[in-house]
């Protein structure tokens, strides 16, 4: 098992990627695991909010696993991302999701943090996408990322790859997180603000939920629909994208 869950009787679920060892990175097993917990709750009424989280304290995720492969389909029209069901959103499910983060944030952990209701961060997390320096389009990532913080802060997150890691207290300050809890109790102050939904009707809950990602939906769908053709044409060959990555060199600045 890569996913972890629990469900305490105030009716919060506690999602967990379990996947220390690799940075809590998404293979495939991940995906199946995870479309299957978002649509397992959707039936089960015992769950009223979630927690997700990853485990380990290194990291929340570092997104897709570089050693899954994904056939593609000979155009540059079509692309199939794995990753696109991941999240609870992508599964209907509309009971409200707060992420917890420590440790490293970054690419494909995109996908779930664009889907969660808010974000609490421990000191300790940062976020980045390194797409660009692996000679990578973000697309999706910097789709869900522009839902969330202003235009220019994720112009420079997405632009400037490996070089440059958002610290908690920035991404606090621009609107991505939330809250910054001290290290060690980002998962406490998640869970702690969960409870709070979780004990109103769920009917107000939900609804509440289905409306605020109404004022976004079509925007978002619209800009995800041109997220297949951008990195199909703009991606670096597969051998060239692997040979970035093993020439990576070390250093990068925190603000």
């Amino acid at each position: 098992m890569t996913v972890r869950t629990r469900v305490a009787e105030d009716g919060v679920a506690v999602v967990t990627l379990d996947r220390p060892e690799r940075h809590n990175a998404i293979d495939l097993e991940t995906v199946s695991e995870l479309t299957a917990v978002w649509r397992r709750f959707r039936q089960d009424d015992a769950v009223r909010a979630v927690v997700l989280t990853g485990a380990g304290g290194r990291a929340f995720s570092t997104g897709i696993d570089r050693s899954v492969e994904v056939a593609q389909p000979p155009s540059p029209y079509a692309m199939d991302d794995p990753l696109r069901t991941v999240g609870p959103k992508a599964n209907d499910l509309w009971k409200p999701v707060v992420a917890a983060v420590a440790g490293m944030a970054c690419g494909g952990a995109f996908y779930l943090l664009g889907e969660a209701e808010f974000i609490v961060a421990d000191e300790t997390a940062v976020f980045l996408d390194p797409h660009t320096s692996y000679g990578m389009v973000s697309a999706y990532e910097a789709v869900y990322m522009a839902q969330r913080m202003p235009m220019g802060e994720v112009a420079r997150m997405a632009l400037m790859g490996t070089a440059e890691r958002l610290s908690a207290r920035r991404a606090y300050e621009t609107g991505l997180v939330s809250e910054v809890a001290p290290a060690g109790e980002a998962l406490t102050a998640a869970i702690r603000a969960a409870s709070v939904i979780a004990s109103y009707p769920t009917e107000a809950v939900q609804g509440t939920v289905r409306a605020l990602w109404a004022a976004k939906e079509a925007a978002l769908a619209q800009a995800l629909a041109q997220a297949p053709q951008l990195i199909a044409l703009g991606n670096l060959p597969p051998g060239r994208q692997a040979a970035l990555f093993a020439a990576r060199t070390p250093g990068f600045r925190t603000r």
